[in-house]
């Protein structure tokens, strides 16, 4: 569906990007994430055909942006971090501009047109003037513009910018029913909401990608391996001495005391041990209570963070 080899784009002596490939099929949600001034709105746009490479290319279903513009933008639905949006224009106007832009036969502007209204929770203010509409009204109807002509393939920057919490679960349901149809990269600098709607993510970090992982790859320890987080129903240092004569422990962690009468503690492992049956063992014959125990799979906020202060610092 999407295909990038090798883009590259410089501005003036700047690079912006280098080498950048990748590919998404039919029916991913991928989140595209990085730091400020990355390239990621840089790769965007010339996904979406609005800027061009230095050098490299894009294929949208076989097609190159560049050599075939309007077949492969029919394709795309585009919402860019700051909405293309004419303020003067009611909602049911501009997105009528919209359809007769996308070239919509003009029999089915009006049915697109309200289906778009609908998927974008804007039909109660589709006759007000966009310029009065407050921000998270505004971010909609970027949104709807991007779904009107049906693509196949859309493009969010940031889609959920100044939402309330109702608005940004109805965004991400949106998202993952869109999804199950369609091609989508999504930009977005909250991670929660991207961990719960991708199943893949490109990272991406000083003009280079530095990572591409599905999300089980991010939370990929296996459970029982490598690091574990135990809530025991003790003081703090009755159980660092229990832990401290458990073998095949690395590192002992105080995490604090989250619920009344407990006490968290992460545990790191000699060698990724698996370090279950020596803790249960461990805890049976003390008179201390194991109430918690859990895998400390890194979020994809921890991998986030790693890759892109590597590459800072390189």
């Amino acid at each position: 569906m999407i295909k990038v080899e090798g883009l590259g784009k410089r501005y003036g002596g700047r690079t912006a990007l280098e080498d950048i490939s990748f590919s998404i099929s039919k029916g991913e949600i991928v989140g595209f994430l990085g730091p400020n001034g990355a390239g990621k709105t840089t790769t965007m746009n010339i996904i979406a055909g609005y800027s061009s490479a230095t050098r490299g290319r894009v294929l949208i279903d076989g097609l190159d942006v560049l050599e075939h513009p309007m077949e492969t933008k029919r394709r795309i639905g585009y919402l860019p971090e700051q909405p293309p949006l004419y303020n003067e224009l009611t909602v049911d106007e501009y997105l009528a501009f919209v359809a007769e832009l996308k070239k919509l036969p003009a029999g089915q502007r009006r049915q697109a047109r309200d289906e778009a209204l609908e998927l974008s929770s804007l039909v109660e203010v589709r006759k007000r003037v966009i310029r009065n509409l407050s921000k998270g009204y505004r971010q909609r109807v970027g949104l709807a513009q991007a779904l009107i002509a049906k693509p196949d393939i859309l493009i969010l920057d940031e889609p959920t910018v100044g939402l309330d919490p109702l608005q940004i679960t109805e965004i991400r349901d949106l998202i993952l029913r869109l999804g199950k149809d369609r091609t989508i990269i999504l930009s977005s600098h909250i991670l929660p909401e991207v961990s719960m709607v991708c199943k893949r993510v490109l990272i991406i970090a000083g003009g280079r990608i530095v990572a591409d992982r599905t999300m089980d790859g991010i939370a990929g320890i296996e459970a029982g391996s490598g690091s574990v987080v135990v809530r025991v129903a003790a003081n703090e240092e009755d159980t660092s001495r229990l832990l401290s004569s458990v073998p095949g422990i690395d590192r002992i962690t105080f995490l604090g005391s989250f619920e009344v009468g407990s006490c968290d503690f992460r545990l790191d492992a000699e060698g990724g041990k698996d370090l279950r049956r020596e803790l249960f063992a461990a805890f049976a014959a003390s008179t201390l209570p194991l109430i918690g125990l859990r895998t400390a799979n890194p979020s994809l906020e921890d991998v986030f963070l790693e890759l892109t202060m590597k590459e800072a610092e390189a």
